[in-house]
């Protein structure tokens, strides 16, 4: 079969590529971009289509092959994205450019705001952010575990309510 017979063979299964491809995109945009994208691998690799084979079936084949490989590779690139809620110290590592100046006035709204609690909550709050747990704490102040507990949770109020811009 010549390459010209081949071309006009492959264009009259197009209509139902194309149905096809509507049902692995459920776009038109798409699916018309996913035939057109068999459409041109079937042409590049006519010499692999061996003569007394189903054309319709290996077309679809490529079709199904060409949209898994475009999906996982979109899937990637999904993956690498990060969305709003997965905003995290972590991955902001790998994506945020440092701003000096913004990060110092922040700073200086935390310092200030720390300095505004009470000293009671004060203390506890920024011993368990040092990492110190609850237990430790309580021990080093000679006060209850609950009462730990309840100081840093108050603080944490506070510092959301007086830093409210940062949210």
């Amino acid at each position: 079969m010549t390459q010209q017979e081949f071309s006009e063979t492959i264009s009259l299964h197009a209509p139902s590529l194309r149905s096809h491809a509507l049902n692995f995109t459920k776009n038109s945009e798409d699916a018309n971009d996913l035939m057109q994208e068999t459409l041109l691998k079937a042409t590049r690799f006519a010499s692999k289509f061996e003569d007394g084979t189903n054309m319709k079936g290996w077309l679809f084949v490529i079709m199904k092959n060409t949209f898994i490989n475009n999906y996982k590779k979109n899937q990637k690139t999904r993956d690498n994205t990060v969305q709003e809620d997965e905003i995290t110290s972590a991955n902001l590592h790998y994506s945020a450019t440092t701003n000096d100046s913004v990060g110092s006035f922040a700073m200086q709204d935390i310092n200030v705001a720390l300095a505004q609690l009470p000293q009671k909550y004060a203390v506890p709050f920024i011993r368990y952010f040092e990492g110190y747990k609850y237990h430790e704490i309580a021990d080093e102040m000679k006060i209850p575990l609950g009462t730990v507990k309840t100081y840093i949770h108050e603080a944490r109020i506070l510092l959301k309510k007086n830093l409210k811009q940062y949210q």
